[in-house]
């Protein structure tokens, strides 16, 4: 299977949430999220549980966990790209707020994907 593309959403203000918050979480943590975007790269749509799984509306997550915390990227795919569009931590649920997140950037995203694309 080809590599999947994996981008990252940049919002109105040049800000990328999914980058932002990775700097927010401990290093340990940090490494392991990063693993799974390039385990996402690696395998797309073919990536599953326990390392991803489908939320709703589009929205897929990818999982991690470090000392009894959970850590999500929510993403989607905009053909056959996969766009990184939110970070969080749960205990049980994902909070339905953060998936409106997603879902709103993910919005945003397929207006102008040029515009919310981050590049280096």
């Amino acid at each position: 299977m080809p590599e999947t593309e994996v981008l990252f959403f940049r919002d109105m203000d040049d800000l990328v949430p999914v980058l932002n918050w990775l700097d927010t979480i401990p290093r340990k943590a940090q490494n392991k999220c990063i693993i799974r975007i390039e385990r996402l790269s690696e395998l797309g749509y073919e990536l599953r549980r326990p390392e991803a799984d489908y939320l709703r509306d589009g929205i897929y997550e990818l999982r991690s966990k470090f000392q009894k915390v959970n850590y999500r990227i929510l993403y989607a795919y905009h053909n056959k790209t996969a766009v990184l569009l939110h970070g969080c931590t749960k205990e049980r649920d994902i909070d339905p707020a953060d998936i409106n997140i997603a879902l709103t950037r993910y919005e945003l995203f397929q207006s102008n994907p040029g515009l919310h694309t981050y590049s280096e």
